[in-house]
């Protein structure tokens, strides 16, 4: 018997109780304030690219913003989710689920910045808490050393 998660109720649900329930449903995977941020003062220095895009078709991964001519693939990192080194916290409740899912996500992002490197990609890793001017300048620094001499 198959089973739609998007249609259980808040009875049969996986969630620990409604208002954990309430709060998941509001993580978003895109869009986020941090990457918003950071798209708007990319997008301020005058750089283009693609959004939400897998910089390799074949991989199941998702970057934040891509650079495909330049072979630059952005991610916009959460200090939760991927467990910053500065600001992550260990959750309270549950909390050997959350840290092996964090280990999980680390181990992922690692892979991911290895395929990408070996497909000849460039991986930029950008944490939430940074500033993004400062990471739109290291972006573009990058992107425009990646591009033939003479090309914006």
């Amino acid at each position: 018997m198959r089973t739609n998660l998007g249609q259980m109720n808040a009875d049969s649900s996986w969630a620990s109780s409604e208002a954990v329930r309430a709060s998941m449903r509001a993580n978003r995977s895109r869009d986020t304030a941090p990457e918003l941020a950071l798209r708007r003062a990319v997008h301020a220095l005058g750089l283009r690219y693609r959004v939400a895009s897998r910089p390799l078709p074949a991989l199941r991964r998702t970057a934040d913003l891509v650079f495909t001519r330049a072979r630059v693939a952005v991610f916009s990192d959460g200090c939760f989710w991927h467990g910053c080194p500065e600001h992550h916290t260990v959750a309270v409740r549950h909390g050997d689920y959350w840290a092996q899912k964090v280990a999980r996500n680390r181990a992922r992002d690692a892979d991911t910045n290895r395929q990408l490197e070996e497909a000849g990609w460039i991986p930029i890793r950008v944490w939430e808490h940074e500033d993004p001017a400062k990471a739109a300048r290291l972006i573009k620094s990058v992107v425009d050393s990646q591009r033939p001499h003479g090309r914006r």
